[in-house]
């Protein structure tokens, strides 16, 4: 199978990708077929490109094995983050259907009144009412807010101390 990728022509063989080059060079005889040029390099200069070679595959299995742990906590980090939302929509739906029902609370004690003192009465208890429900909902959401970034952060720091740990 030919394709042509910028401008190069090539053929798969096998598991890999052969430019026309290399089947030219094959082809007249100028390398075998393994992609080795036929020329023997002194063995001082064989060993370094050796060497090269294994250090290069080395630090591509590394960078491999570090992109995993990466996308691994960015996975973590990811469910963290969005069980933590889904936590604090469901708070925010709590609080208002509690705003809502003392608001209609409020409404049907109001049309019973009978005076304006009545009225308002009602009007300052539920203000003081609502003031104190308030600041216990804002201490609530805090709290969550607090507990969630706590969470949201722990696949990070996780990742951080394992990498920490193997470079000491």
């Amino acid at each position: 199978m030919q394709t042509c990728i910028s401008g190069n022509d090539v053929a798969w063989e096998g598991n890999s990708i052969v430019s026309e080059n290399a089947q030219k060079a094959v082809a007249s005889g100028t390398t075998s077929p393994n992609g080795t040029n036929g020329f023997a390099l002194p063995g001082v200069f064989g060993a370094l490109a050796e060497q090269g070679i294994a250090r290069a595959q080395a630090g591509c299995e590394k960078i491999k094995a570090a992109s995993e742990q990466i996308g691994e906590t960015l996975r973590d980090s990811y469910s963290a983050n969005a069980e933590g939302a889904t936590s604090y929509g469901l708070k925010v739906i709590e609080i208002s259907n509690a705003n809502t029902a003392a608001a209609m609370d409020f409404f049907v004690n109001l049309l019973g009144s009978k005076s304006v003192n009545d009225v308002i009465t009602l009007s300052a208890d539920q203000a003081r009412r609502t003031f104190e429900a308030t600041s216990t909902q804002n201490r609530e959401l805090w709290e969550l807010t607090q507990k969630l970034a706590a969470e949201a952060g722990e696949p990070v720091r996780k990742h951080a101390a394992g990498v920490f740990q193997k470079a000491s």
